[in-house]
């Protein structure tokens, strides 16, 4: 016994005996016990939130995705209804033109109707007038005089 090489083992043993006594590993094992409990916990939340986060990822592009479908519908649907209106605007436009040119057609053949009906007044008094001086000049007796109203009238007849 007298090697110090048995001293430290039953030195080691008797300290060792102590540490069982006090009740050391069973606090050991329940502290190790306890941070493994509150490690999975954790690990237990961290899983939850990322299922969490996984599913709200997952909705928010389904809502990007609606989105942005919509938006292509009212897009597609503005341009559609642009394309009515631009189609729209055109008809009227060219209605409104076709009004016009049919007023101002209407408004030249009148004007030619009128010139026309004035330049054979003129022309028919001209004659009349043409026709009085040569019939008077001609005829100056009582049968001229008839003549050139009998002609008169029928000149006037047939010019209006």
């Amino acid at each position: 016994m007298g090697t110090p090489d048995i001293w430290v083992l039953v030195a080691f043993l008797i300290f060792m005996g102590i540490v069982v006594y006090v009740g050391a590993p069973a606090k050991i094992l329940g502290a190790l016990d306890s941070r493994s409990a509150k490690i999975k916990a954790e690990l237990d939340e961290a899983r939850s939130l990322r299922e969490d986060a996984a599913r709200m990822l997952a909705d928010y592009k389904r809502k990007r995705e609606e989105a942005e479908k919509e938006a292509q519908e009212i897009v597609a649907n503005a341009k559609k209804d642009a394309a009515a209106y631009a189609a729209d605007a055109k008809a009227k436009a060219e209605e409104f033109v076709a009004r016009r040119t049919k007023a101002a057609e209407q408004k030249i053949a009148l004007a030619e109707s009128q010139a026309v009906a004035e330049v054979r007044s003129a022309a028919a008094d001209a004659a009349v007038a043409a026709a009085e001086r040569v019939l008077s000049g001609e005829a100056k007796s009582g049968f001229g005089d008839q003549l050139f109203e009998k002609g008169l009238s029928e000149i006037r007849a047939k010019l209006n």
